[in-house]
């Protein structure tokens, strides 16, 4: 894996964080037991399925279908998303490669590790979109500019 550079405070810190590519995004199909009567349970628990602890739960909803969410990175964060209900898009980029998937199970999530740009987007007018974080908030964990990702892979726009 390459590294790439974290800004801390104070002149000339920074932290050397893993840069995992895209090979290491992944879908996980969550256990989940149904009856017609009960209805469904499906289960997510740290370690199974994802590779991380949780740390952090956030969810976005009532978002427009013309609205665009994320449009950042993370230099440490690991998450998992996951349509709780509806549909949205996702496309995460490397920086050299970019995929586009469409969540719409609540069965099922998407690992995206630390170092993949994320933008969320096409959200049903009914999407609930659940999303497990490894890490509590941290501002300085964002990279919100595509320069200063690109900076931060190694890859300076020409």
């Amino acid at each position: 894996m390459q590294s790439a550079a974290k800004p801390q405070s104070g002149p000339g810190l920074a932290h050397t964080v893993a840069v995992a590519g895209m090979q290491r995004v992944a879908w996980a199909d969550l256990a989940t037991f149904s009856t017609p009567v009960r209805g469904s349970l499906t289960v997510v628990q740290s370690g199974q399925g994802i590779p991380f602890a949780i740390a952090r739960i956030f969810y976005i909803y009532g978002a427009t279908p013309n609205c665009e969410r994320g449009g950042h990175a993370h230099y440490d964060t690991q998450q998992a998303f996951v349509a709780m209900r509806g549909h949205f898009s996702l496309e995460l980029t490397d920086g050299g490669q970019t995929q586009k998937y469409k969540l719409d199970r609540p069965d099922r999530l998407l690992y995206v590790p630390p170092m993949i740009w994320a933008r969320l987007y096409d959200f049903s007018d009914d999407a609930v979109c659940l999303v497990l974080a490894s890490s509590l908030y941290d501002a300085s964990d964002y990279i919100r500019e595509w320069d200063d990702y690109l900076t931060a892979l190694g890859r300076n726009r020409p």
